[in-house]
């Protein structure tokens, strides 16, 4: 029988949430707006997110995908890490999941309070919210089709993180909000399914540190036309709005601690000496 080798969904450990408090944040009156943006369609776009602030990223005119990326705001070294949220949380991530950061710090930078797009497989397999593909990127175009070509989600983030003084290198995998993928079952390769998002759909996130956030709003649009047609009818903006949550919701809450260990080059020193 296979078995999750990070955890047992059946028993609460360290990695799993407190849903009731996540839940009565979804649903508490009572917010207050500090930011209300709508980034337009296949552009990029940088925010930031305080700890405890609440924010939410709607498909204001039907379905589009978000390629989202995300650091520490005072500590860009430390960013959201694709592959092991993949392990710990799914290929797909929904209500309660959570983006966790890269090594040496580990720790949940946000948790996802509210989605309203579908939870179950499509008839084909696919999910929403996939950690399994990663940003389209002209470095691609150029290898499979010889051709230089900028309008790209890599592109998009790189320009939007450019104020904050990030460069390319500090772009990441992504979480690709509103798509939906999958693995076929037979060659395990990657597929992507149009987007389900209606107009006002929405993922929502509690950040549990100081966030600086990116998207990209792909220029694929809803991924209903994709290499063999132009996408740019399918596209749309997406709006990004962030809250301030009564100080009561956050009784409790304190924002998590980077994992502790022993240096590995601690180590590594002690044992020469």
């Amino acid at each position: 029988m296979p078995h999750n080798l990070y955890r047992n969904l059946d028993q609460p450990d360290r990695i799993s949430v407190d849903r009731a408090f996540y839940d009565r944040i979804a649903r508490a009156p009572g917010r207050k707006p500090v930011l209300d943006h709508v980034v337009p369609k296949r552009t990029g776009w940088a925010w930031e997110v305080r700890a405890s602030q609440v924010c939410r990223l709607v498909t204001v005119e039907g379905p589009q995908v978000v390629d989202f990326n995300a650091w520490n705001l005072h500590n860009p070294r430390e960013r959201f890490w694709a592959s092991r949220t993949r392990q710990l949380q799914g290929a797909h991530v929904t209500t309660h999941g959570r983006l966790w950061s890269t090594l040496p710090y580990l720790r949940p930078m946000l948790t996802i309070t509210n989605d309203t797009l579908p939870t179950e497989p499509t008839p084909g397999g696919g999910r929403c919210h996939d950690l399994l593909g990663t940003r389209c990127d002209p470095y691609l175009y150029k290898l499979m089709d010889g051709v230089d070509f900028d309008l790209t989600c890599h592109n998009n983030l790189v320009r939007a993180v450019a104020p904050y003084h990030l460069t390319e290198l500090d772009v990441h995998d992504v979480i690709n909000i509103f798509q939906v993928t999958g693995l076929d079952p037979k060659h395990e390769m990657y597929f992507m399914e149009t987007s389900p998002a209606r107009e006002g759909d929405f993922f929502e996130f509690f950040a549990e540190i100081d966030l600086l956030c990116a998207i990209s709003v792909c220029p694929s649009g809803d991924l209903s036309v994709w290499r063999g047609g132009d996408p740019e009818p399918t596209c749309k903006p997406i709006g990004v709005e962030v809250y301030d949550l009564d100080a009561a919701l956050l009784d409790g809450w304190r924002s998590p601690e980077p994992v502790r260990i022993a240096s590995v080059y601690e180590r590594l020193m002690t044992s020469r000496t």
